[in-house]
């Protein structure tokens, strides 16, 4: 043990000086001592080391030193084997300015830019009406009291869950990364304030620290930054979901007004109802024009019209009808008239008569006396009916009409 110890000590005493850049958390300067104890720490790592240095040069610094203040320190490590711990021993001490410290927040800045952490799409929306509200601020700060009362004034049943932390100094950020941690671990916190009242740009350096500045962009709970006033403006605010010019700014900016919204419900039922009456009387107005047109107001008219229409129709169409009917039956009777005249029944009720030789059950007009050889079967067709009888002889005609007998009898 005692020979790692050894070689570990030799190794770090090979080291040169260094410069180291970190905040102090702690300083021991007792009266009559010629050693002053401090404390260094990075905050983005969440390291600490120990420093030691003459109280004289603590005297000398152009700026008064005190806990918080961010330092450039120059000097040579020292690791002691008894007791196993490794301290720094300094010989210059420098402040840093307010002008470096702007330098690195817009280093800083334009690292998480270049990263896309300022993309507005990855801002998420912060609810309506949240039903519990995280709060990170200081114990009994204006910031707390500002929150707390204008949120309850515009929503008295407004439910807060609260973190007091430190909001300033070497100890800020970590108490602040874990009251984040907690209430974004919460299921019923909705929406997650950082407020903070105004002070210098050393005052609020913890909310331009980078470790904080992703831890929001991490966070699943939409994140409200409220730090300082109109002019500030730390590294928060640009990663935050939503920035707040003031703490003031934040309630009213996630807390709806009752009395506002409640009057804007009534202003959009009035206008609800307005439209409602207004689109029933256009509407009415409408059916009232419709109703009032002649074939709505009386839909039977046209039918009736219609009706006497088809009645004259129908008449006209019977007297066409009969009319022709009667000058068919006129022309009918009269063609009927004219075939009974020279129809064959007349010209057999004049005294004529139609022969017919019958041979079985063939029957051949007689035209001339070869058609009715002696002793033919004849049926004579008179007017009134039928005779059966028999040729006894015939006898031709001769020139002047005088008849020739060829038989001395004749037999019916």
């Amino acid at each position: 043990m005692r020979s790692v110890s050894m070689k570990v000590a030799q190794w770090i005493d090979r080291l040169g000086s260094i410069w180291v850049e970190g905040q102090l958390t702690q300083i021991n300067l007792r009266p009559g001592t010629r050693t002053a104890f401090l404390v260094l720490r990075d905050p983005a790592a969440d390291m600490s080391l120990s420093v030691t240095c003459d109280p004289a040069l603590l005297r000398a610094s152009s700026v008064p030193l005190q806990e918080g203040s961010r330092v450039v320190v120059y000097g040579k490590l020292s690791f002691f084997p008894g007791r196993g711990t490794l301290s720094l021993r300094i010989s210059e001490i420098r402040p840093v300015g307010v002008g470096e410290l702007l330098a690195r927040i817009e280093r800083l800045k334009a690292l998480l830019d270049a990263e896309g952490l300022f993309d507005p799409r990855l801002k998420r929306p912060v609810p309506f009406l949240p039903g519990t509200i995280g709060l990170i601020t200081g114990r009994g700060s204006a910031a707390e009291h500002d929150v707390l009362s204008v949120a309850r004034d515009r929503w008295p049943a407004v439910r807060f869950e609260v973190r007091n932390t430190a909001v300033q100094g070497p100890s800020a950020v970590p108490q602040i990364l874990d009251a984040l941690a907690a209430l974004d671990r919460d299921p019923a916190v909705e929406v997650i304030v950082l407020a903070r009242g105004g002070g210098s740009v050393e005052d609020l350096l913890p909310f331009s620290d980078e470790t904080l500045c992703r831890a929001i962009v991490a966070a699943t709970t939409p994140i409200v930054s409220a730090i300082g006033h109109e002019p500030d403006s730390p590294v928060s605010d640009l990663v935050a979901d939503l920035r707040a010019a003031t703490p003031t700014d934040a309630a009213k900016r996630i807390v709806p007004d009752a009395a506002a919204e409640t009057a804007l419900v009534r202003e959009l039922r009035a206008r609800s109802a307005a439209a409602l009456r207004g689109w029933v009387e256009r509407e009415s107005a409408a059916l009232r024009q419709l109703r009032s047109r002649p074939v709505l107001a009386d839909p039977l008219r046209d039918l009736g019209h219609r009706h006497d229409e088809i009645e004259r129709l129908r008449t006209a169409t019977r007297r066409c009808a009969e009319s022709l009917v009667r000058a068919e039956s006129v022309t009918t009777d009269h063609l009927r008239r004219q075939l009974t005249a020279v129809g064959p029944a007349a010209t057999l009720a004049r005294g004529y008569a139609v022969v017919q030789r019958v041979t079985g059950p063939e029957r051949h007009v007689v035209r001339a006396i070869d058609d009715s050889p002696a002793g033919s079967r004849l049926r004579i067709r008179v007017g009134d009916g039928a005779i059966s009888a028999a040729v006894l002889g015939t006898e031709r005609l001769g020139e002047r009409g005088s008849p020739t007998r060829s038989d001395d009898s004749e037999r019916t």
